[in-house]
């Protein structure tokens, strides 16, 4: 019976860390790069389909990056701090990112500043952007659980279920004997985060969501699932009311993404979507009109349509009769839609009299004055 359990759970890597020489590759920073690849190449494909500059995504990820890596360890050692600061434990461990332990609502809060000020320099508002990187986060988060895996962390309670994970002894959390098998939390949250992404860009194409509402119901998803995998787990946390803190976390934050997510819709209900912050948008290099000094306009927009030139006679002359009362360019706009210039009233009349009189006139020289014309 032991035999068939063993056979049917989940096994452990039996490494996370290689070395290259003297360099170590480690699982866990493989996991995040691959992670972060994936999410860049999303990003990159959503926004430039939205109509954002080329490039954007890149320069932009230079700023997000550093940003959240460190906003991640930091919420980590500040929601865990026993390994670092309590009995036993190393301060200068905080800095070993490479043994894991990056808080996701750190990544998140500090990467946003970083893709802000990236943002802010090409004249970019960032709901449009961060709506366009809400999957491609939820994909990376997905591939990021693979570290803890390798490093055979984060795993949730004793389990009989059938893919149980196996712990070795040296990373088994203290309490529990040798060949428990634990709920692969790491393996929950993966699956949970891939599904996610299916209803994610569901929802945006069927409800048409812009403005930020895309990332606001991504932080809603995964909380969602955040708060049943984090129960789940037994690993060193901080304990409020009797509820692990980022469980509460997760509903906090669930409950002000909810609020924004309603906000937003009403507000912004009808409003079409801009990518450009106020007076940022480019300019069209070449705009028709521009040769006779017509000022350009910004891309997207569409200049206001000038008068044509006044349609002229063959000596040079106004075609409209003396005393026409219509508003200038409405002969010239009847002109153009007729074709050519319109018969005025004189030669209008003149034209009734041959036909009448069945004779045939011939026209005048150019050099005299030619009845009824104005």
């Amino acid at each position: 019976m032991l035999t068939s359990a063993v056979l049917a759970a989940l096994p452990s890597p039996p490494q996370g860390v290689w070395q290259l020489g003297p360099l170590p590759v480690r699982a866990y920073a493989l996991a995040i790069l691959l992670g972060g690849v994936a999410a860049w190449w999303i990003l990159d494909r959503r926004y430039t389909a939205k109509g954002g500059p080329k490039d954007t995504a890149i320069d932009v990820v230079f700023w997000m990056v550093p940003f959240g890596i460190v906003g991640a360890r930091l919420y980590h050692v500040f929601t865990t701090p026993e390994p670092y600061f309590g009995p036993g434990g190393n301060p200068w461990n905080a800095f070993a990112i490479w043994n894991g332990g990056l808080g996701i609502w750190g990544a998140v809060a500090l990467g946003a500043v970083g893709a802000w000020l990236g943002l802010r320099r090409r004249g970019l508002r960032l709901a449009p952007f961060a709506d366009a990187l809400a999957p491609g986060l939820l994909v990376a988060q997905a591939i990021g659980r693979l570290g803890n895996y390798f490093n055979q962390e984060l795993y949730g309670k004793p389990t009989t279920l059938p893919w149980g994970l196996q712990i070795d002894d040296a990373h088994l959390v203290p309490g529990y004997p040798s060949g428990t098998l634990f709920h692969p939390t790491f393996l929950y949250e993966l699956v949970w985060n891939l599904a996610m992404v299916g209803v994610l860009v569901w929802a945006e194409r069927r409800f048409r969501l812009r403005h930020g509402r895309v990332f606001w119901l991504y932080v809603m998803l995964y909380t969602l699932g955040r708060v049943w995998i984090e129960h789940l787990r037994i690993d060193t946390a901080e304990i409020v009311l009797g509820l692990r803190l980022n469980v509460w976390t997760s509903i906090l934050i669930f409950l002000v993404a909810l609020a924004l997510f309603v906000v937003i819709g009403r507000r912004t209900r009808g409003v079409p979507e801009n990518l450009w912050l106020p007076g940022r948008e480019p300019v069209d290099e070449a705009v028709p009109g521009a040769d006779d000094g017509q000022a350009p306009t910004p891309t997207g927009t569409v200049a206001a349509e000038r008068p044509a030139p006044a349609s002229a006679s063959e000596d040079g002359q106004d075609a409209r009769a003396p005393g026409d009362a219509s508003a200038p360019g409405a002969a010239d706009a009847a002109d153009s839609a007729a074709g050519g210039p319109q018969a005025s009233d004189g030669e209008r009349l003149a034209s009734t009299a041959r036909s009448a009189d069945d004779e045939h006139v011939p026209s005048a020289p150019a050099d005299e004055d030619v009845p009824g014309r104005a």
